[in-house]
């Protein structure tokens, strides 16, 4: 299944030059425990921000100018590239960053990992809109702390999910 995670503030902002323009302590254990023993596709920017590929999974960098090959680690020139390389009936596979590859993978994904962070950030990276109406909310867990945030998982609606509402819809008039 194709898939997205992101921590998104208020503002929609992602990143500021280069850095998740946050620390909350707890805030990345969902990502790595989504993450861990899946494949993660991810640009050249959200790939030098880390630096390397992280451990215990397989990660595909989309880049046009730089290459990483390794057991941990593949290039692809794009994200239909990266999506020929990954079965997506056999594995969760995680869209990560940054904002161009969210904006390219948006349509295609069936499940987004959405942390909403509660703060307007200060960046100049941005998570693009997307229709709320094209997705079921299954998820929505606050978290406590120094700034609070929520847990959100969204999932493509189905042609049935979109019979369901129709039928709903007609049975109301």
């Amino acid at each position: 299944m194709l898939c997205l995670i992101v921590a998104v503030s208020k503002n929609y902002v992602i990143g500021n030059k280069g850095n998740i323009p946050w620390k909350i302590k707890g805030e990345q254990k969902r990502f790595k425990e989504l993450t861990t023993g899946n494949t993660i596709i991810m640009g050249r920017r959200s790939y030098d921000e880390i630096g390397h590929p992280l451990p215990n999974r397989k990660t595909i960098l989309i880049s046009t100018t730089k290459a990483v090959e390794n057991e941990l680690c593949t290039t692809a020139g794009s994200l239909q590239e990266a999506l020929s390389l990954v079965d997506l009936t056999k594995e969760d596979v995680y869209v990560a960053g940054g904002a161009m590859l969210y904006k390219e993978a948006l349509p295609l994904v069936e499940r987004m990992y959405i942390t909403h962070i509660d703060l307007e950030a200060e960046g100049d990276t941005f998570f693009p809109r997307f229709n709320e109406d094209d997705f079921i909310k299954e998820e929505d867990l606050p978290m406590e702390g120094e700034i609070p945030y929520r847990y959100t998982v969204y999932r493509r609606k189905t042609e049935a999910d979109r019979a369901k509402e129709r039928e709903a819809e007609h049975g109301s008039e």
